[in-house]
């Protein structure tokens, strides 16, 4: 498997294949841990989900990004980005603890774009210090 991953062709459809796969896994631990229905609310035009998961796609593609440059193996960046997801899982609910006075999701659900705004941001911000900090 190591020589293949040597053919640039090999080793992006390997990657890139891999970092779908986890892409499914990590939108449907989201879809978990939301209160709202994602895949629902979409349907019906909801824009402030639309944002918040857009923030999440873009977040784990990120920290994939991240993960595949810099690390050797297939193994090594799924782990890393594995471990980048879940500190981006962590700071989905430290925004939520840090809105006491309302329910991000019920926000959220409701369509309010603002949050749904800031949810999206704080995915993406998030990525970038995780990303940058997933070395060998």
């Amino acid at each position: 498997m190591g020589d293949l991953l040597h053919n640039p062709y090999f080793a992006t459809a390997a990657y890139y294949a891999v970092t779908g796969l986890a892409m499914i896994v990590f939108l449907s631990l989201f879809e978990l841990v939301t209160r709202y229905q994602v895949w629902e609310e979409l349907k019906k035009g909801n824009l402030a989900v639309g944002l918040a998961t857009g923030g999440k796609i873009f977040g784990i593609a990120n920290i994939f990004r991240y993960s595949i440059s810099e690390h050797v193996s297939i193994g090594q960046a799924l782990i890393w980005g594995t471990f980048g997801y879940v500190l981006l899982l962590v700071s989905y609910f430290i925004f939520e603890f840090m809105t006491p006075g309302y329910k991000i999701d019920d926000e959220i659900a409701k369509g309010n774009l603002a949050i749904g705004f800031i949810a999206m941001m704080i995915s993406i911000g998030f990525s970038y210090v995780i990303g940058a900090s997933l070395v060998r």
